[in-house]
């Protein structure tokens, strides 16, 4: 039985279902991430956890935990929606005193904004531990080709 206002999820709900020039997705179509049975997982996960910790753990703590003024994302991705996620970041949200700034225009943000979801989806379902990935698939040459096309390379 579930407490009344928690979130149940099925154990599958972010399960891969689909890969995609080495990105995965669940069955709705949203990005997801992949652990493999030996610890090793995606790409966009290892990205994720990198990003995260080079733009986001400032205020929201370390692996997503929170801080004293910004949540807990991987409690939010718990019932966030990838697109809800993708607009908060991208535009920003305030909440009383509480400010999460627009990232939409920095490309170290907006450049991976998938790598950060998939990487707290996998912290929201405990599917990565706190400390960076030991072991990680290759980075995909579609991944190499759009982070070049984002970043504005040539």
């Amino acid at each position: 039985m579930v407490a009344p206002g928690t979130i149940a999820f099925a154990a599958d709900d972010a399960a891969a279902v689909k890969t995609e020039d080495g990105k995965y997705f669940d069955k709705e179509g949203n990005p997801t991430y992949k652990v493999g049975a030996d610890g090793t997982v995606d790409w966009y996960t290892y990205s994720g956890y990198r990003r995260y910790h080079s733009e986001c753990h400032v205020c929201h703590g370390p692996d997503g935990m929170g801080s004293t003024y910004a949540p807990a994302l991987q409690d939010s991705l718990k019932t966030m929606s990838y697109g809800d996620f993708v607009s908060v970041v991208a535009s920003g949200r305030q909440s009383g005193n509480s400010v999460m700034p627009a990232l939409g225009d920095n490309p170290n943000v907006a450049c991976y904004m998938d790598d950060l979801y998939v990487y707290l989806r996998a912290r929201a379902h405990d599917a990565v531990g706190r400390v960076r990935p030991a072991k990680k698939e290759d980075k995909p040459e579609a991944y190499t080709e759009t982070e070049k096309s984002c970043m504005g390379a040539k």
